[in-house]
């Protein structure tokens, strides 16, 4: 029985993904983000299951791929496909009813699927990562209606309108993202491997770093973090290439 216990709870990642898209196709995309986290959630205890229920199965991670691709490549995906098309002024085919230019946002799901793929593969990533993993740019891409929607500075929430509302803007995020996600550049892994600091300094220092934020920008924090995540990686990369801390 146990042994289904983990694969379970990747089923409710994954039905969280399914959720999620059908809102943002209604028009919730707030809602919509918000089960990129419910998603997330799923996606962390179901590897904490398996860890600590030894259960550990082929199955499992086929299908820990499949429901990531759903919950982090084509729900985003969705998301920022139904932003696009609310910008203002989008220019037109003149021959074609449906205007082509939002559906740049499906190259989100497509580059998730590459990602995954090769992780899947990629021996260098059982410790580490190559290329941002997909949750990461889910949450990323996901907090935009979650900023536009509850964002309670004016400073915030203009910002925000002058960013996300703009479709040039939207699109270049879009394509910086789905780089990202296949790039060569080695990211840390957000598991502690112990409670020490010296075993894990960069996650002790992204995790303080992220409660001051999250405590100071409520939603707003979501993308930053993810920013200085990346950051965070390459200097800690490039001090073990050069010395220790």
């Amino acid at each position: 029985m146990k042994k289904h216990i983990p694969n379970f709870i990747t089923c409710l990642n994954l039905f969280s993904g399914c959720v999620g898209i059908y809102l943002a196709y209604q028009g919730s995309l707030a809602v919509a983000s918000m089960f990129i986290g419910v998603a997330a959630a799923f996606d962390f205890f179901d590897g904490m299951a398996a860890r600590l229920l030894h259960v550990k199965s082929e199955i499992g991670k086929e299908l820990d791929s499949l429901a990531d691709i759903i919950s982090f490549g084509l729900l985003p995906g969705v998301i920022v496909f139904e932003l696009l098309s609310s910008t203002m002024n989008l220019p037109q085919w003149s021959s074609v009813s449906i205007n082509p230019y939002p559906f740049v946002a499906f190259l989100i799901p497509v580059f998730s699927a590459l990602r995954l793929a090769k992780f899947n593969i990629d021996s260098r990533q059982t410790e580490s990562f190559i290329g941002l993993p997909t949750p990461a740019a889910a949450i990323f891409l996901g907090s935009f209606p979650l900023i536009l929607t509850y964002a309670k500075s004016a400073v915030i929430n203009d910002f925000a309108h002058l960013i996300l509302v703009n479709f040039f803007i939207l699109t270049a995020i879009t394509l910086m993202i789905c780089w990202l996600l296949v790039a060569e550049l080695p990211l840390f892994s957000l598991k502690f491997k112990n409670l020490k600091w010296k075993d894990n300094k960069p996650q002790f220092l992204l995790l303080l770093i992220s409660i001051f934020l999250l405590l100071l920008l409520k939603f707003a924090a979501l993308p930053v973090i993810i920013m200085i995540y990346v950051a965070i990686s390459l200097i800690f990369r490039k001090n073990e290439a050069s010395g220790p801390l």
